[in-house]
């Protein structure tokens, strides 16, 4: 997509859709794979990233054309932990659960690829507007990815949905989905789902 053509539009359905990170990118997926054993868990952890991308897309367009190209790299390290920094904290004061359950995979938001990857490929390229819309959508599309994950774990591993018994006591709980094979599977199969999606949308 050349510059000239990039609407804020085309943007939006790119990081949700097109270049979804989760679902078509394979991007993130320690966190994906880890923290996806519950709905909550998987939107705490999306809209955290979700936020960092906003802000930390928003920083560095806004400094793009100050940073000198031999500091970008740090630089857009700097600008992404102060916002991940934050968010920690924040999670910590106001949703004390959800920042226990999700630990570590929190402050290593700093490194995640998705974040570094779209201030490197987007923000440090385009304007204000353009990186905003960008981080918005790459974080909603990680965070549907994660609660797509999420959302089916939960319930065939503990009968709930949010916490909320869903399933009657006498259906049978399939535990292996709330255990490191049960990610892999759901992924694998989430993902079979979506390229089937998209060869169906392109041939129609």
């Amino acid at each position: 997509m050349s510059s000239a053509k990039k609407t804020a539009g085309s943007v939006f359905k790119n990081g949700l859709i097109v270049e979804n990170p989760t679902l078509r990118m394979l991007l993130g997926m320690c966190p994906t794979l880890a923290v996806s054993t519950s709905a909550v868990n998987a939107v705490g952890m999306g809209l955290s990233a979700t936020l960092v991308l906003i802000l930390s897309n928003v920083v560095i367009s806004l400094l793009r054309k100050m940073i000198p190209e031999k500091l970008r790299i740090p630089g857009y390290i700097v600008v992404i932990a102060t916002f991940v920094t934050m968010t920690d904290l924040a999670l910590h004061a106001f949703f004390p659960d959800i920042h226990k359950a999700l630990g570590i995979f929190i402050p290593l938001i700093v490194v995640n690829c998705i974040i570094l990857g779209r201030a490197e490929a987007f923000a440090g390229k385009n304007p204000v507007l353009l990186s905003a819309v960008d981080g918005l959508a790459m974080g909603l599309g990680f965070t549907s990815g994660l609660l797509i994950l999420g959302m089916v774990r939960e319930i065939l591993g503990n009968g709930t949905f949010f916490g909320l018994q869903v399933l009657s006591a006498s259906f049978p709980q399939v535990i292996v989905m709330i255990l490191p094979a049960g990610a892999f599977i759901t992924l694998g199969l989430t993902i079979a789902a979506a390229n089937w999606i998209e060869s169906r949308r392109k041939n129609a």
